[in-house]
């Protein structure tokens, strides 16, 4: 059977190099692609270091998609980035301005919180417990 995985998700944005900047110097993500595609449009592909799934940032290019800028998820929580160090990469994040809507917090699951973007999508930076 052929392997098959998600290689990118699209996230819009309003500004590609504003949303370059927040990824890779507040949340440390590696810019993998920035490629010229028209005067307007650019194919610029953002992954987490050690991740598999890049996020491709998409540049909104009409009303109805300028509207969903920030609200691709109904205002829930649609992206989780998993860390394996979650006092470091918070506080990393902390002091790089990303804006935290809760207090870390200690869940059966993780240890998480609710972060959002440049755009105000919401994010989970979590670190899951070990199972027993």
């Amino acid at each position: 059977m052929a392997q098959k995985f998600i290689s990118c998700i699209s996230l819009l944005v309003t500004d590609y190099d504003a949303a370059i900047q927040f990824y890779t110097q507040c949340l440390g993500f590696n810019l993998i692609e920035d490629t010229m595609l028209s005067a307007d449009k650019r194919w610029v592909k953002v992954v987490p270091p050690g991740a598999q799934t890049a996020i491709l940032l998409a540049k909104a290019s009409n009303a109805q998609q300028l509207a969903l800028v920030g609200c691709q998820t109904a205002d829930r929580v649609g992206l989780f980035l998993q860390t394996d160090n979650f006092w470091q990469d918070y506080e990393k994040m902390c002091q790089q301005g990303v804006v935290f809507l809760e207090a870390p917090r200690e869940e059966t699951y993780a240890t998480v919180v609710v972060f959002q973007d440049l755009y105000g999508n919401k994010w989970d930076l979590l670190q899951p417990k070990q199972p027993a």
